[in-house]
């Protein structure tokens, strides 16, 4: 049996709220530490009197009852830890941890017992529920009824507010039950009742929050600040901790009272009480008591006459009332020689001050963050300024505090204080010039394999490959047919018929047809090579060799089918997550296997592209060639073509001349546009300028003679 146990996130019910921590049991006894106020409840082994396992809503729990009948109440163990709780007890403690159900009946009737500071409804020898009297703040009384009333819990959405009980008359003379029920339940509630002269009174204290000035009365149990306005009433068991802090300027000091259970105003909650004194500010005190009686009960630490400044008086009695140490700051000292650094949070501009244990920011709004409850720290740059930079903090609990706007002289300083705290820096390493390393605190993603980020990745180096692919094809075909001389070649005879059957039209209509060809042309050549490029674009050759898969995903093909089987109705997405898990839990040697697969695999495909690219580069030069031949013959063609039609109106034009010796001029309607050349087209125009055609020649005057 080991001689200490240990439980995470233990839940323990203090005054109604549910507050995770850290459960110890060891020989010396039970220790308690509240992760949300860093209270620690210890109890000695010698004082435990009863150990109780129940079941309750979180689970099953433990009630521990002490000596001097105090109750303690940790929720959330599972039940399979019972065996060995109830060995632990029997081993250190001898004491049996008994077994005791809740009744669960239902009825609304039944037995109140006061045992120490509990109050239990039971049923029969069950208990129904209980009822912790330090949460009562008020017990009122009827006819014969007795109410209830409780302090609100605020970390809660829903909390009970009121138990009202019914007590029935009995027929005994002389006691009165409904009496007797409500002194039980207020000799152990936490009923603030401001019974006899207050032990002192410090009157118009400047409070910052919450704000005005009060006057505070010092009283045996608790403090009372009264104000025009708002009186609160401070029990000292609700007092955490104190603070003695120093403002900047050297000539004012902070007392702050952090409280737990806060003090309410309406919907608000002030869990810091923060008073503001000038150090000029003297004042002297007379304790309401006897010196004996101030002997007694403080032992020294107050005397009945004292004198000295206002804020070492007020901090003096409140640190002998409450019983707590005064926290002061420690060894820090900033760029310009104050305890503290000047800074934003939120939207106000405050003072954040490095103790031995934490951080305390004041006033607006007050933050108190302990070492052991901070993950870790950061140094970020400024939003607005290169002159300033931003102080992050990030809890266990993953809540986040930025101090902004904090000059940079105080860099040093503030890193080389959070250095020597062994704080974890996230960003360490800036200060000495070095690169920013985030190890325990980077992305915990980047370590892990991401299947979908894997295929991405193959799928965009296909692409970009497929890319350069084609760039080059089109590239080269690019160069090879985009020849801008043969292109002007091609369009002028295109346009070459057009051109001389519109010159026979007239001089407006010539002119206008010589330009529209010229426009024509213009638009064609423009396009040709648009086209080609947009053709260039097409999709990939499905004859092309497939691109080789990396050795993740050779693994994965293999062993898809294995993973389904052994996880039935697994999802994609689980699929590769799972993927990913085995894949980063796999050995190196057995990594290695799949590594020389995929190398083999790329081997394979380069090959095979080299000859992919042989082939098609050869195949294209052959369609260029074809192409060329081609486009040979039909010029040939047509060259032949237009020799013929030359001759042929050479005759016909020798004939048409014998025939009509008086007609000076060809007409138009006996001349084929399809047929005529560019140089008769030439004479036919000189011929229309200038009315009537040259002298025949003595070949045609002889024959027109016969």
């Amino acid at each position: 049996m080991a001689d200490t146990l240990e439980f995470n996130e233990i839940y323990q019910e203090v005054k109604g709220s549910m507050n995770d921590g850290r459960l110890r049991l060891s020989r010396q006894g039970v220790i308690f530490k509240n992760s949300k106020t860093g209270k620690v409840d210890n109890i000695q082994a010698s004082e435990l009197a009863e150990g109780v396992w129940r079941r309750v809503a979180l689970g099953h729990g433990l009630k521990l009852l002490t000596k001097n009948g105090h109750v303690y109440k940790y929720d959330g163990f599972r039940e399979s830890e019972f065996d060995k709780l109830s060995d632990f007890f029997k081993a250190h403690y001898r004491l049996e941890l008994a077994e005791k159900d809740l009744c669960v009946k239902g009825w609304n009737w039944g037995t109140v017992r006061f045992g120490g500071q509990l109050l239990s409804f039971d049923i029969g020898e069950q208990p129904v529920f209980e009822i912790p009297l330090s949460n009562v703040s008020q017990c009122t009384t009827g006819k014969n009824e007795v109410t209830l009333e409780f302090h609100q819990n605020d970390d809660a959405e829903v909390s009970l507010m009121e138990v009202r009980f019914y007590v029935p008359p009995t027929q005994e003379d002389g006691v009165d039950p409904v009496e007797a029920f409500a002194q039980n339940v207020l000799s152990k509630a936490d009923v603030i009742q401001a019974t006899g002269d207050a032990i002192c009174i410090f009157r118009e204290l400047q409070c910052l929050t919450p704000r005005g000035r009060y006057d505070i009365r010092i009283y045996p149990t608790f403090l009372h600040l009264h104000g025009k306005t708002f009186d609160y009433k401070i029990p000292y068991t609700t007092v955490l901790r104190l603070f003695l802090l120093p403002h900047k300027d050297q000539r004012q000091m902070f007392f702050v009272i952090s409280l737990d259970p806060p003090i309410k105003q309406g919907q608000t909650r002030y869990h810091f009480l923060i008073l503001l004194f000038s150090k000029d500010e003297d004042i002297s005190l007379t304790l309401n008591m006897n010196e004996e009686e101030v002997e007694k009960r403080f032992e020294g630490r107050l005397t009945k006459n004292m004198s000295g400044s206002l804020y070492e008086m007020v901090s003096r009695v409140m640190k002998a009332l409450v019983n707590r140490k005064i926290t002061v700051p420690g060894n820090f000292q900033g760029h310009s020689g104050a305890q503290c650094i000047t800074c934003s949070y939120k939207a106000s501009s405050g003072l954040l001050y490095p103790l031995e244990r934490g951080f305390i920011y004041v006033h607006k709004p007050p933050v108190h963050i302990r070492f052991d409850e901070i993950s870790f720290v950061n140094f970020a740059r400024g939003t607005t300024t290169t002159r300033s930079f931003d102080f992050e903090i990030e809890t266990k609990q993953g809540t986040q505090y930025t101090f902004s706007s904090i000059e940079r002289e105080e860099y040093g300083k503030l890193f080389d204080f959070v250095n020597a705290k062994k704080l974890n820096i996230k960003n360490r390493g800036l200060k000495e010039g070095m690169k920013q390393s985030y190890d325990e605190y980077a992305d915990s993603d980047e370590d892990q394999h991401d299947a979908y980020l894997e295929r991405m990745k193959e799928e965009g180096k296909i692409r970009e490959e497929n890319a350069n692919d084609s760039s080059d094809g089109s590239g080269e075909e690019t160069d090879e047919s985009f020849n801008p001389v043969e292109e002007d070649d091609d369009v002028a005879e295109e346009f070459d018929s057009n051109a001389s059957a519109s010159s026979s039209s007239g001089d407006g209509d010539s002119d206008r047809d010589e330009k529209k060809p010229a426009k024509k042309a213009k638009i064609v050549k423009d396009r040709k090579p648009r086209k080609k490029q947009v053709e260039s674009k097409k999709g990939k050759d499905p004859n092309a060799p497939k691109r080789p898969m990396s050795a993740y995903m050779l693994w994965l093909n293999a062993n898809r089918e294995k993973i389904k089987s052994d996880h039935p109705g697994i999802s994609i997405t689980d699929l590769s997550k799972k993927a990913g898990e085995l894949w980063k839990a796999m050995s190196k040697e057995k990594k290695e296997e799949w590594d020389r697969k995929a190398e083999d695999a790329r081997r394979d495909y380069e090959k095979a592209m080299k000859e992919y690219s042989v082939g098609s580069r050869s195949e294209s030069s052959k369609t260029e060639r074809s192409k060329k031949k081609k486009k040979k013959q039909e010029k040939q063609m047509k060259g032949k073509a237009e020799k013929k039609g030359a001759a042929s109106r050479s005759s016909s034009s020798t004939k048409s001349s014998a025939k009509s010796l008086s007609e000076s001029f060809k007409s138009k309607e006996f001349v084929s546009s399809d047929e005529s050349s560019s140089a008769e087209s030439k004479k036919e125009d000189s011929e229309e300028e200038g009315g009537a055609g040259p002298p025949p020649s003595s070949e045609d005057s002889a024959s027109g003679s016969d």
